[in-house]
């Protein structure tokens, strides 16, 4: 297929399909423009899905068949009207005019599949409150009345039903499709296939004015060609391939102006129609659908600010963590160990009881990444990490101090057994590395900056004293 061969088919068909609104109905020139583009429109179709195979056939076979079914009632109703000269309602035409909305709904189910990979609850609950927003009028000024008319059988009164209940699936499955999350710079056929449906959806309700007020609408057969024209030239676009990709994630929580705006009028469609109902005719408004509309309406939007808010305080949780955990490594980081510190000396003023902090240092760690890189120290620090927080007890508090050095807060044990607790570390070092660590236990009355200065100058010792060692503070100032 050329390349532009949607953008020609379009600037060929749409001025034929347009002009159908000033030819006289019943004529051949009538029957061209109208059951001829019809009929080209899904030989085009079929012939394109043959020859293109796109990636997702059968969404394009589906939107395909619902052209297909429109069209054959199209000719069907001709036929009868025209040739056999026979005007009635039901008519095998509607079976497949009817047959061509599920088929059609079904096409955009998998277009909204696709595009969404079943990541967008918001999105579905913003369609839904659109779709509540715009059954209520659907009710209230189409379906009702149509309900309400003198009709010449049961028949007669479900296929009249059957229309505007199908275009208010229509319209959900429209709303759906629009507030998907997808790619922000939308792909044409994706466009084109959207104003299909709403230039559908407005040839039909135009249709069901005509049998409820009376009068003609001229447009309503190049509305409906449209349909066909749109989707063929959606199908023959280069990117028809690319349509039902999801695009890049995005945060389809987060309540866009465009969207607020979007849903703030679907929530004022219900006391519109209580104010338009009111001015018709105020002794006979339809309180129960109005009612019924609005809870329900009321009831969506509270459930979307419930997502709303779940998202912003699952946001936050994972904020506050990642602020008091180190990127790397994955244990607390050294905010987190101050914060820890702080309050275990605060506690211990409280009980008296005692609290051992410590500083631990990877041996010749520049020296493991000159050798073996940047990537592998990080490995290591991460196996470090994790070895030694799985010999720790659960109160104990680990954390990354800076660089190649770990803190550790012990509380609750005294100084000898705080230093067996870090000693059983040294086995746990990955990779045959080591480390040199200094402890020191609280004296009661110095400040937590005091208390790790001993415990850094007990590791400075450790250090020089051959490294691969843990010195308690306490010991060495009395060996001292």
């Amino acid at each position: 297929m050329p390349r532009r061969a949607g953008i020609w088919w379009l600037l060929l068909s749409v001025p034929v399909a347009l002009s159908n609104a000033w030819l006289p109905g019943g004529g051949l020139a009538s029957w061209i423009c109208y059951d001829g583009l019809g009929v080209v429109s899904c030989v085009v179709m079929v012939v394109a899905l043959g020859r293109l195979r796109p990636p997702s056939a059968r969404m394009w076979w589906l939107l395909a068949a619902g052209s297909i079914f429109s069209v054959l009632g199209d000719l069907v109703y001709d036929v009868l009207l025209n040739i056999l000269h026979v005007d009635a309602y039901p008519s095998v035409a509607d079976v497949f005019y009817l047959l061509s909305y599920p088929v059609t709904v079904g096409g955009l189910g998998l277009l909204v599949r696709g595009r969404t990979r079943g990541r967008d609850r918001v999105g579905l609950l913003d369609a839904a409150i659109v779709s509540t927003a715009l059954a209520l009028p659907a009710w209230t000024f189409v379906i009702r009345p149509i309900s309400e008319l003198d009709h010449a059988g049961l028949g007669d009164q479900l296929v009249s039903l059957a229309y505007p209940v199908f275009d208010v699936l229509l319209v959900v499955m429209t709303a759906r499709l629009v507030t998907t999350p997808g790619s922000r710079r939308l792909p044409v056929p994706f466009l084109m296939l959207v104003i299909a449906q709403v230039t559908r959806m407005l040839s039909d309700i135009s249709f069901s004015a005509t049998s409820i007020v009376g009068g003609d609408f001229p447009w309503l057969n190049p509305g409906w060609v449209l349909t066909y024209l749109l989707t063929t030239a959606a199908l023959l676009h280069p990117a028809a391939g690319r349509i039902d990709e999801p695009g890049p994630q995005r945060d389809a929580g987060v309540l866009s102006t465009p969207r607020l705006t979007l849903l703030a009028a679907a929530s004022l469609l219900a006391p519109a129609v209580l104010v338009v109902e009111g001015l018709r005719n105020a002794h006979k408004i339809d309180w129960v659908a109005v009612a019924i509309g609005s809870t329900i309406l009321f009831l969506l939007v509270v459930a979307r600010m419930k997502l709303l808010l779940n998202r912003v305080h699952r946001q936050a949780r994972q904020l506050e963590q990642l602020a008091h955990l180190d990127g790397l490594t994955g244990v607390p980081n050294r905010r987190s160990w101050d914060d820890a510190l702080t309050r275990e000396l605060a506690r211990a003023r409280r009980s008296g009881e005692p609290v051992v902090v410590g500083l631990l240092d990877l041996d010749f760690f520049k020296k493991f990444n000159d050798a073996y890189g940047h990537q592998a120290g990080d490995l290591l620090l991460k196996e470090a990490a994790a070895g030694w927080r799985a010999q720790l007890r659960d109160p104990d508090v680990l954390a990354r101090y800076g660089g190649e050095e770990f803190g550790v807060v012990i509380a609750g044990l005294a100084a000898a057994d705080a230093l067996a607790i870090v000693s059983r570390l040294r086995p746990a070092t990955p990779r045959g590395q080591t480390f040199s660590a200094g402890l020191a236990a609280w004296d009661g009355h110095e400040s937590a900056e005091e208390l790790v200065h001993r415990a850094d100058q007990a590791l400075y010792l450790a250090k020089d004293a051959g490294r691969d060692r843990v010195f308690l503070a306490e010991d060495v100032t009395l060996a001292g």
